[in-house]
């Protein structure tokens, strides 16, 4: 007779013995690597976080209130704000669009696919230095400006111009990997939805928005997650081109967490920060799971 299992978990028992074991090896890692590094900032943002002679002393929220109260830390969250609305819109719809287009047959289209890929793979501190070189004051950018006729433009000097070059570097950086992720959800959308859809009539704007777009909807979440936390993690565009300046006004987040804390060496108020960037950033992932990612 086979023996009747009971309704309780049995922790000895040979399967469960085999699980355990296969999964200590990635639960410690994830232990050792994600779960005490958030424990420990969490717990650093709750005191003095000197690691002088003078230790560590447990301050309570006093590193919070010092975030409230201080009127750079506000500017860092405006630069922030614009920073990742002008870059996460682009960084989605132009893959998109380049996406539909080179999803057609037609010559020079794998030349074209990895032409727009590369960026992503280039490291981001030496696109940066090239970046800064084109857009110095004598620089290319300024030269090709003088040489239609119109004046230059101090790029990286200007509390108006320096923020659109980090987000142009930025939108440049992130759109080929949006562009291979789109491909794909394309590919799995099915042939004959569009086939029929020209029996009906419809229009290529038509099949875009009624088939082309629901199709992607699961795309269109990974991407906008993905491109929302690797913006809001920005920070060695900033700290190669502008250093967080002219007047502060290139200065991130990230940027902001190293500059108290590897800088002025304030780790507590920067691990205060560092938890709210945390924080927001789990807030973002949530709402667009939660407003795009229904049915997916």
């Amino acid at each position: 007779m086979v023996p009747i299992k009971s309704g309780r978990f049995n922790w000895l028992d040979n399967e469960s013995i085999a699980a355990w074991t296969f999964l200590a090896p990635a639960l410690l890692f994830l232990g050792t690597f994600l779960i005490y590094p958030i424990a420990y900032l969490f717990y650093l943002s709750f005191t003095s976080g000197s690691f002088t002679r003078s230790g560590i002393h447990f301050i309570g929220l006093k590193n919070y209130w010092r975030l409230v109260a201080n009127l750079d830390f506000w500017q860092v969250i405006q630069n922030t704000i614009y920073f990742a609305t002008f870059t996460v819109i682009p960084s989605v719809v132009i893959p998109l669009g380049l996406a539909v287009f080179l999803n057609r047959s037609f010559a020079w289209r794998g030349v074209l696919r990895t032409a727009y890929f590369v960026p992503s793979i280039t490291s981001l501190v030496a696109v940066g230095l090239g970046w800064r070189w084109l857009f110095q004051a004598e620089g290319p950018v300024n030269g090709l400006l003088m040489a239609i006729g119109l004046n230059p433009i101090p790029w990286l000097s200007s509390t108006v111009w320096a923020m659109p070059v980090i987000i142009l570097l930025s939108i440049w950086k992130q759109l080929g990997f949006n562009m291979v992720v789109f491909l794909a959800g394309l590919q799995a959308i099915p042939v004959n939805h569009y086939e029929a859809a020209e029996l009906d009539g419809a229009d290529a704007w038509q099949q875009f928005w009624y088939i082309t777009l629901p199709g992607l909807r699961s795309t269109l979440v990974f991407a906008s997650v993905t491109t929302a936390i690797f913006t809001l993690r920005s920070f060695e565009q900033v700290y190669v081109i502008t250093g967080g300046g002219p007047l502060n006004s290139t200065n991130l987040l990230v940027y902001y967490i190293y500059d108290q804390a590897f800088t002025k060496f304030d780790f507590g108020y920067a691990a205060a920060a560092a938890t709210l960037l945390m924080a927001v950033t789990l807030g973002l992932v949530y709402l667009q799971l939660k407003v795009w990612g229904e049915d997916t």
